[in-house]
């Protein structure tokens, strides 16, 4: 359900909410909130909530830190987990300057504008999440080790599959806060899983991501497990990916979606700085199921972009190389743009490698491009291509480029 204004401060007045967070991330896509009373709420429509820029990540320094948070009241969403009594409300932020200059590295707000634009070139997309990540047991002093929660498989079930009671939980919790998971399961590495979202538009999509990792992470903690979703958290075992089904409508033919892939396999190796942010993200690429190539087929888990046996509504592009570290905010906004450079431009998708490119041979893999083998080929590729000048602020893609 979406809100207006006027039903936010309705829904406070009656509902005995106590708290309101109001969230935003930094350019890297933490998650970040301030917590505001009741009384606040009506200041915080009509003029924003000030704050300190300065020691967010990417957002300036003491010379210029006094930004404003304006809440969107169509993200209002009750936090469950908080008390019945005195209840916690949360919605997601745009952020302005006190001249009310929108902020450039406000990167929820980039991705707004980039939906603006392709409605204005007659496209709608929607994106559908699939999040993994790992459980690990805490110390008796509650710390974090490297002992996986469970020696589970893919797709095992309990007693093996020690996750199921806290994915579960999870997804309980989602559709409390008006969230549609798909389905959720064990992955292949030990105490690892993974839960897939119902698609949505960009925008609801990427919030959902965000409420995701905030979820999990309250969730596993309460059952007394760390979940760490870095692209790589043991070294000879699966890394945790962030994969991105995404479809275009009008989808009226089959040719759409495949400009739409032409455009996004085009343009990948310039994202990946932002799809893969850390130095761990390049460890993960070209094994077990995480792509090391540019490529695409229907239905080929060794691929970068593969089509998904679906029919119909559900037709859609799964982009396989992202990890968990990116922020979903900038990794839509970037799709969106590729893919309508292959729809304006009507882009020739290459042949499909119908083959499994892991087990393929040197002169198969020398007819494909590679991904980026480091952060800093990646941040090279990024910082000379003006397809992501264009579309994203020097300030962001210096503090990637530079960090």
């Amino acid at each position: 359900m979406k809100y207006s204004k006027e039903e936010v401060l309705q829904y406070v007045r009656e509902e005995d909410v106590k708290f309101i967070r109001l969230a935003f991330c930094d350019v890297f896509g933490k998650q970040k909130n301030i917590s505001i009373m009741p009384e606040e709420l009506p200041r915080a429509f009509e003029y924003g909530i000030a704050f300190d820029a300065s020691a967010i990540a990417g957002f300036g320094d003491e010379t210029r830190c006094d930004l404003l948070l304006h809440p969107d009241p169509e993200t209002l969403m009750l936090l469950p987990w908080r008390p019945e009594h005195g209840k916690v409300v949360r919605m997601f932020t745009s952020i302005s300057y006190p001249d009310g200059t929108p902020f450039e590295c406000d990167t929820r707000s980039l991705l707004k504008k980039a939906v603006e634009d392709a409605k204005k070139a007659g496209y709608t997309f929607a994106f559908g999440a699939e999040q993994e990540f790992y459980l690990f047991e805490l110390d008796e002093k509650n710390k974090p080790t490297k002992i996986p929660y469970d020696e589970a498989g893919y797709m095992d079930l309990a007693p093996e599959d020690r996750g199921e009671n806290i994915r579960r939980e999870i997804c309980l919790t989602l559709e409390q806060m008006g969230i549609r998971p798909e389905s959720s399961h064990h992955e292949e590495g030990p105490g690892q899983n993974e839960i897939d979202f119902r698609y949505s538009d960009p925008l609801t999509a990427a919030d959902n991501t965000m409420t995701f990792q905030t979820i999990v992470k309250t969730v596993t903690r309460r059952n007394g497990v760390f979940v760490d979703f870095s692209p790589k958290p043991l070294e000879n075992e699966p890394g945790n990916g962030f994969h991105i089904n995404m479809s275009v409508k009008p989808s009226d033919s089959s040719e759409n979606l495949c400009y739409m892939i032409a455009g996004v396999l085009d343009k990948v190796v310039e994202m990946t700085a932002f799809l893969n942010p850390t130095e761990d993200s390049y460890k993960r690429f070209g094994m077990d199921k995480a792509p090391g190539y540019v490529s695409w087929s229907s239905e080929n888990r060794s691929q970068l972009v593969r089509i998904p046996a679906a029919v119909g509504e559900y037709r859609r592009a799964e982009l396989r190389s992202p990890d968990p570290m990116a922020n979903p905010y900038l990794a839509f906004t970037l799709m969106i743009y590729a893919a309508l450079n292959g729809l304006e431009n009507k882009l020739d998708l290459p042949e499909a490698a119908n083959i499994n490119l892991y087990k393929a041979d040197a002169e198969t893999l020398a007819r494909f491009k590679k991904l980026p083998e480091s952060l800093s080929d990646a941040c090279k590729v990024a910082a000379a291509s003006e397809f992501i000048k264009k579309h994203i602020p020097t300030a962001i893609l210096d503090i990637y480029c530079n960090k």
